[in-house]
């Protein structure tokens, strides 16, 4: 099991690599995170719609630069309840300071949950 390192648990923003689905080319977005474990956190806006999404469905591999460093991992849609809540509130508790009750705004409550399993 990969864990991140402090300095990479509280950067503001991570690098996430995905393959173009179409291109075969590398792509990649910053974006706003948080960690849990091995698993790194994100939320769509854009739902499955966004370019970011619909490459890792087609390829789940990717990497992620954080602090500087690449880690490489396995990316999925979050589909679990209990799991997608739990990223909810991480991001939320990150970015906003929420701490309890209902989530800070319309974003965090329903934005698509994307997972990415840390393997290196």
């Amino acid at each position: 099991m990969a864990t991140l390192a402090p300095s990479q648990i509280s950067a503001s923003v991570c690098y996430l690599e995905t393959t173009g689905r179409v291109s075969g080319r590398p792509h990649e977005i910053e974006i706003w995170f948080a960690a849990d474990g091995d698993t790194i956190w994100m939320l769509s806006g854009g739902m499955d719609r966004s370019d970011w999404v619909r490459n890792l469905q087609r390829t789940p591999a990717v990497r992620v630069r954080i602090a500087g460093e690449w880690l490489t991992g396995r990316a999925a849609v979050v589909t679990d309840p209990a799991r997608e809540q739990r990223a909810r509130e991480q991001i939320a508790a990150k970015y906003y300071q929420w701490t309890g009750g209902p989530l800070p705004n319309e974003w965090s409550r329903t934005a698509l949950p994307v997972g990415v399993k840390v393997e290196s």
